[in-house]
């Protein structure tokens, strides 16, 4: 079987995290059958900010290559325009899918800990460091984009969304027992993310 790599940039998200911070993060998915990768597909959400400290990572580990271009800041950019939008979406998409055909680049960990796992940038900088008590390859199959990330949106759901689920998996089993053990669960799981081990 031929080896591939297929990535897209998707599903761009308005986020508003007050009256002056506004901004658009993208769902980047990976699927390949590669050796270089740790899993055959991801999802994570990053913002273009994000990958313009990943372009710089990466310049400075390749220092004799060209790294491929960004799509450039505009400082006019609204964050509303659907067009300048999708505009910057194909721009990233085309910046990681010339990324991914550079070899060397594919032996940077912050390349994979960016295109295969939930963590932030801070993090991504400490792991890839030896900074924390997971090795690159840890964070990579714990990765919050996959089931920490939805137990952390299950807590914050709420309780009747819990039930719901439950009532659905198994209608005869005592809901209240079930829910506390569940809701246990998910708060030690969020703990355990923001300790950094997970």
């Amino acid at each position: 079987m031929q080896e591939f790599i297929s990535i897209s940039v998707q599903d761009p998200k308005l986020h508003k995290e007050d009256i002056w911070n506004t901004y658009v993060d993208y769902e980047i998915c990976l699927q390949t059958n590669s050796m270089c990768f740790r899993k055959t597909r991801s999802c994570v959400r990053r913002r273009y900010s994000e990958f313009v400290w990943l372009r710089h990572c990466l310049e400075q580990n390749a220092l004799v290559l060209n790294v491929p271009k960004l799509p450039s800041w505009n400082p006019f950019f609204n964050l509303k325009n659907e067009d300048q939008v999708t505009k910057r979406m194909k721009g990233l998409q085309e910046f990681l899918e010339n990324a991914l055909q550079v070899p060397l680049l594919l032996s940077d960990s912050k390349l994979h800990l960016f295109l295969q796992s939930g963590l932030s940038i801070t993090k991504i900088m400490k792991c890839s460091l030896g900074k924390t008590k997971y090795t690159v390859a840890e964070a990579i199959q714990r990765s919050s984009s996959d089931c920490i990330k939805s137990l952390e949106d299950k807590l914050s759901e709420g309780m009747d969304e819990l039930i719901c689920v439950r009532e659905r998996v198994c209608p005869e089993a005592c809901i209240c027992e079930v829910v506390i053990c569940v809701a246990v669960f998910l708060m030690a799981a969020k703990e355990a993310v923001k300790d950094g081990r997970l």
